[in-house]
């Protein structure tokens, strides 16, 4: 069982675990795909989409619009058809739409009074800005793909967190959805970590890449996440240190 009572930060990555970024992936792709007349399913969209992403995040660094720019070209060679600058740059800005999860305000609020927070997330410093409204809560940190200079799951991300936090690791918590750019990394550089499987349940992949990792703990959600903690999603907390 994991102990809570040891941490004194918990670090979230944002995109699949905060904000449904599947959810938005898709929405910002539909209208392209009836443009161009393709007939893609929403899961085999999804598993092209974190292929192609994967691809295009390996160094050398370019920033995350850049990054989506190449994944809506990538998904028009695989489809047959060719997206427009337009349209490349109207994906690439769909970051700031995609919406929260519904838990997510409420469990942050819960978790926050106890314990610090930082987001380690792979994104550009503005995308994170027109996103942060969403979180309804106020972060201690903020890791960017923007500021690491490079893409989870290489360990740049977590290593200027814990630089920033001043905290030693195994007083860190990770929670991630994805086990190929959060949970595996993160064990393999000694941090207990919580996977928020929110595909519990659903068959494929969606947009995280396969991975294989072990977590010290599996919540199908936030709210899980804040009872397990202590908090029952309601009751108040004693005041983080």
């Amino acid at each position: 069982m994991l102990d809570f009572g040891r941490f004194e930060a918990l670090t979230f990555d944002c995109y699949g675990t905060l904000i449904d970024w599947e959810s938005g992936i898709w929405s910002a792709l539909q209208p392209v795909f009836r443009r161009h007349r393709v007939a893609v399913g929403r899961e085999a969209a999804l598993e092209m989409f974190g292929a192609l992403e994967a691809e295009a995040e390996r160094p050398p660094y370019r920033d995350y619009k850049t990054v989506l720019r190449d994944v809506l070209l990538g998904v028009g060679r695989r489809t047959d058809f060719e997206a427009s600058a337009a349209e490349c740059d109207a994906f690439a800005r769909s970051v700031g739409d995609w919406p929260a999860f519904r838990d997510t305000s409420t469990a942050l609020r819960a978790i926050h009074q106890r314990y610090r927070l930082a987001i380690v997330s792979n994104v550009d410093d503005d995308l994170f800005a027109a996103t942060a409204p969403r979180l309804g809560e106020t972060f201690d940190w903020v890791v960017t793909a923007e500021q690491a200079r490079s893409y989870k799951p290489a360990p740049a991300h977590f290593e200027l967190a814990l630089r920033r936090m001043k905290l030693p690791r195994d007083r860190v918590l990770h929670v991630a959805q994805s086990l190929y750019h959060d949970i595996a990394p993160a064990r393999s550089l000694g941090f207990a970590t919580v996977w928020v499987n929110r595909r519990r349940g659903r068959s494929g992949t969606g947009a995280p890449p396969a991975a294989m990792a072990t977590p010290d703990l599996e919540v199908p959600d936030l709210q899980t996440l804040a009872h397990e903690a202590g908090f029952g999603g309601q009751a108040p907390a004693p005041p983080r240190r």
